[in-house]
């Protein structure tokens, strides 16, 4: 009776759980995939605008200031070099206080636009400066007042529209390429007899800009650089003593006859890419006894041109030469050539390729220049 007893409890507890657990919610499946990510509608980025200067421009980069009391912050001193100030590559827009002790000042690229005489009230014994790569546009004349010791301005890659004014007499290297210059002002190089170095490189002169009183006061000049300017004729009144004179990427095509008449010490000639033929070369015009260097590349000429037995280097290149004729080009005749070949033409370098030439170089020309180390044809 007893053993019936819990076998009905049993069977009663059974039916209890399964009716519980049939109440219980079926568990989730997990899903195979995952659900595709919610798609924000593209909205466009508003365009930044473009930088405008000098607002936008780096921040000034500070030096350091402990080592001098007078350094400026936007400079760097260095015990090193006591003389230098060292302010290139620090993003300045103006030029800093100039300290009395400096005879060295580096302000190479830079975002400066102009020089005022402010700065270098206190810089009367600077003796060399680098404006290279700025922006500079205009130049105090009172800036020179300050300057009565310098000897080398750099102020290449600049926005100059002319040879500024004022400039000491003391200057011995003016270097203004790769700016803007049309004019060069009336009485712009007074009284500069120290000058050894003009470099005009890559401005805007012409002919009407270069009076034949331009260059009458540069007694000392020996290096004149009018490169890659737009003249259509020799300048006129250069300087007597000058050693280079680079007239390379001009538009001249004609040269007077006694043009070299006087510079009896020009030794480096250069006249490439420019427009000469035969019609705008005298036959001896070149014919100059101090002559080591002639470059006439990239021009017109269908014939070589006379030229001195002292000459060393002889650029011709990329003309309309056919033919050369040794004989009439030797110095000295052929038949009765001299015993010493040391006192015979000097010509060492001679290039030819870009011609209507083919190779060999005729022997007349090889007996002639027995100093010929290197032709290019």
């Amino acid at each position: 009776m007893k053993a019936g007893a819990g076998l009905l409890s049993a069977v009663a507890l059974f039916l209890l759980v399964g009716a519980v657990s049939s109440q219980r919610p079926p568990r989730p499946k997990k899903p195979t995939k995952r659900p595709p990510p919610s798609r924000r509608p593209s909205v466009p980025r508003p365009s930044l605008p473009e930088p405008k200067e000098p607002t936008d421009l780096p921040p000034v980069i500070m030096g350091r200031s402990d080592l001098f009391e007078a350094c400026p912050r936007v400079c760097t001193c260095t015990r090193a070099y006591p003389e230098a100030l060292f302010c290139e590559n620090h993003n300045l827009r103006s030029v800093p206080v100039v300290p009395a002790r400096t005879h060295y000042l580096y302000l190479q690229n830079n975002y400066i636009t102009e020089l005022t005489a402010e700065p270098f009230a206190n810089a009367t014994d600077v003796r060399w400066i680098n404006l290279a790569n700025n922006r500079i546009q205009r130049i105090d004349k009172q800036v020179f007042e300050h300057l009565p010791s310098l000897l080398y301005l750099y102020a290449q890659r600049n926005q100059l529209k002319e040879v500024p004014a004022g400039l000491p007499t003391s200057l011995e290297q003016l270097r203004l390429a790769k700016n803007r210059i049309t004019s060069i002002p009336p009485g712009a190089f007074n009284k500069m007899g120290n000058l050894t170095l003009l470099d005009l490189y890559h401005n805007q002169l012409s002919d009407t800009d270069l009076s034949k009183n331009t260059f009458q006061d540069l007694i000392g000049l020996m290096q004149l650089n009018l490169a890659h300017n737009v003249l259509k004729k020799m300048p006129s009144g250069v300087p007597r003593g000058l050693i280079q004179l680079f007239l390379d990427k001009n538009r001249i095509d004609d040269i007077p006859k006694n043009y070299f008449d006087g510079l009896s010490h020009l030794a480096f000639l250069r006249l490439n890419y420019n427009q000469l033929s035969d019609r705008g070369v005298p036959k001896s015009v070149f014919n100059i006894s101090s002559l080591l260097d002639l470059q006439l590349a990239h021009n017109q000429l269908s014939s070589v041109p006379v030229f001195n037995s002292r000459l060393e280097q002889l650029h011709l290149n990329h003309n309309t030469i056919e033919s050369i004729n040794g004989t009439l080009l030797c110095p000295y005749s052929l038949e009765a050539e001299p015993e010493d070949h040391s006192l015979g033409p000097r010509l060492r370098y001679l290039r030819l390729d870009g011609n209507h030439l083919a190779p060999p170089l005729p022997m007349d020309v090889t007996m002639c220049f027995r100093h010929l180390h290197a032709v290019v044809m």
